[in-house]
Parts: structure tokens; sequence; C-alpha cells
């Protein structure tokens, strides 16, 4: 097939002079972009590298792709997510990941809150604040964790976080809103440790979770419903600074990337590993996701509840360090399978002709 593979590239940031220090720490590294496109022609794929900007539409005229590879996030927008494929819905060329509708869903945590919870889904109790002065809701109550409402990658999230007065609450949603210009997300800090579970596939069927007597023996990822899902990935972040406070900061996720310890499978007992990936699948299958996600959760130290957190409908797919391709990884699948079982995700779901290719492992797309 031809596959154009389509990013917005951090060298090609359009910089602004009052922007945050992380402000396209969203962005993917041409490491990311080559590094998917040498896995597509390792499976025979012609490909070809685009930028996710106004120049698109023709130069995919010209490259005439079967389908596109699309890790775009976009520039500008509460929807910036959305943009590239509302573009390629127009030209009716088809591509991975979710719909344009989902995307701008899943950017607005909120928003995806509100889906869940509609959904009978556990995430923590939360507040959207537009102006610092407004009210706390009586239902929440202090530690409380404040991030911007629509941004990743670790965007916006440093030791000063989590909140634990009045005064530091009104202080950190005053600079998300000057910072970031958007709204800010406020929400009960459940403390425990941080769990992220991936997931490839399309639902295609209703999924019965049944618990055999004693429990669920293997570690390994999970067939269920048309969906693959990886075993739960737990993020160790003890090795890093202390100054970090123990969170997933930005600072982290860009600067020391190898930093925290990655464990996976992670170490839970059974009962709560399956049930991590269960909720990973709901929260896939309740908003409607496509192909690929991963959802970040955290479990109540005091409970043991698991609370959904957010949901990455463009996950990193960085081959070294990204977390979708190190849960993938521990569960046995290559790099090159992971995105040659993302492509065939999506051609199946627009019904274009994908053949089962066999990698040197002998791994059939399809059947891992």
């Amino acid at each position: 097939m031809r596959v154009a593979v389509l990013a917005n590239l951090k060298r090609n940031a359009p910089h602004q002079p009052d922007e945050p220090p992380d402000a396209w720490a969203e962005l993917d590294s041409d490491q990311t972009v080559e590094g998917i496109a040498r896995a597509l022609e390792a499976w025979g794929h012609t490909t070809a590298i685009f930028e996710g900007n106004l120049d698109l539409p023709e130069a995919l005229r010209r490259f005439r792709p079967d389908i596109c590879f699309n890790i775009c996030e976009g520039y500008w927008g509460d929807s910036r997510e959305a943009h590239v494929p509302a573009m390629l819905e127009m030209m009716r060329i088809p591509y991975t990941g979710s719909r344009v509708l989902v995307l701008a869903i899943s950017l607005d945590k909120a928003m995806t809150k509100r889906v869940w919870v509609a959904e009978g889904l556990p995430t923590p109790p939360f507040q959207v604040f537009r102006r610092p002065d407004e009210p706390l809701d009586p239902r929440l109550s202090f530690p409380l964790f404040v991030k911007p409402n629509r941004e990743g990658s670790g965007m916006g999230i440093s030791a000063k976080s989590v909140v634990t007065n009045e005064a530091e609450l009104r202080e950190q949603v005053a600079y998300i809103l000057r910072t970031y210009r958007q709204e800010a997300l406020v929400e009960a800090f459940i403390d425990g440790p941080e769990l992220t579970v991936g997931l490839i596939g399309n639902i295609d069927g209703d999924a019965e979770w049944l618990r055999p007597p004693g429990g669920w023996a293997t570690e390994e990822g999970l067939d269920i419903g048309g969906a693959h899902v990886f075993p739960p990935m737990m993020v160790d972040l003890s090795p890093c600074p202390p100054d970090q406070r123990g969170l997933y900061t930005s600072y982290i996720k860009s600067e020391m990337p190898l930093g925290p310890r990655y464990l996976c499978p992670a170490p839970l007992d059974p009962a709560t590993r399956r049930e991590a990936q269960r909720l990973a699948f709901e929260a896939f299958r309740a908003i409607g996701a496509c192909d690929m996600s991963r959802v970040d959760m955290r479990i109540d130290a005091t409970t043991g509840r698991i609370y959904l957190l957010e949901i990455n409908t463009l996950p990193g797919l960085n081959p070294e360090y990204s977390d979708m391709v190190l849960n993938a990884r521990a569960d046995g699948m290559s790099y090159e399978v992971l995105i040659a079982r993302i492509l065939e995700a999506a051609c199946r779901r627009y019904g274009l002709p994908v053949e089962p290719a066999v990698k040197l492992a002998g791994v059939e797309i399809g059947q891992r």
C-alpha cells in the first residue's frame, strides 16, 4: 500500500514569544515518524512523511495514498487533534486512529470524564475553573490536582500541581488560566500508583468479563471484543528527582523520559490487573475510540479502587521510550508488529484489502 505518515514535528513548531516552556511537548520527533515509516516499509508498504499543515491537501493529492498513518497533534484551537482527520474526511482519504468527534472529545479531559461518568465508569470527582475565584465545589476536598483541561504529554503538570489548601489552589488555577489560556481542570488527587494501559484494534461486539475460579493465571495481554488490551504498566517515579514530588511531570516526560522505572506487567494481583484492563477497554469503548489508545489511571492506595484519569487517542509511538511501545514490548509485540496492527485495524474499518504479513519473528499480524 501507499501510506502517508502524517505528523506535526517539534522542529516545525510555530513558536510564540509568550508561550510556556512545554508549549509544544506533544509534537513528535523525527525519530518517531522515521521509526513509523521504517516499520511500515518493513512490511512492504511505500511511505512518505508529511507535515500536518495547510500544505497537506495538495501534497496528498500528489502522493495519492491508499491510507494515512496519522499522529498529528495540531497547533491551535480546542479541537486541534481533529483538524487533520477532518481534512482527510473531506478528501475521502482513510486514516488510522479515532474519528473527528472522538479526537475532539478526548482532548477535552472534562468532557471525556463526563462521558465516563454517564457510562458508570470511575473517575475522580472534578470541577472546571474558568476564573481563579470560582467557588470550590463542596464535594471536593483537599488534596486536589490542577492541570490544563486540553493538553497532553504532562503539559502544565509540575510539583505545584498537587494543592493542599485554598491559597495553593487559587494560585495554581490562576497560573494555568494565564499560561495555557484555557480552563483549569481540578480533580480529587488519588494518592497511589500510576498505571497506563494501551489498546489496539476495534470493538466488534459485546465483551463478557468472566472471572474464572481462583482468578487469572496469565500476565499477558488480553484479546476481547475485537481489541487487544496490553498488560498494565506501572510508572515508578522513585528514581526521578525528588523536587518532582513523585509526579509524572512535564519535565520528566520531556527531559528525562527514561528516568522512571517502567514496570510491565505491573506488579499487581491478577484481579487488580484484569480490572485495570477492563476499565481501559470500557473507557475506550465509551467514547468510541478506534485503532489505538492509551488509558491512564491511578490506584487509591487506601481503598485499592482504580480511577480513570484520561485517555490518549493519539498515544506516543516513539520506538525507544513511548509508554505504548513499552506496553507492547512487554507483551511480546515488536515495534514493527505494533505499527502493522494499528494500520491493519484501520484498513479493516474502511474495508480496505490488507494481507496479514509475516515478520521474521514469525508473528502473523492479527493473530498475536
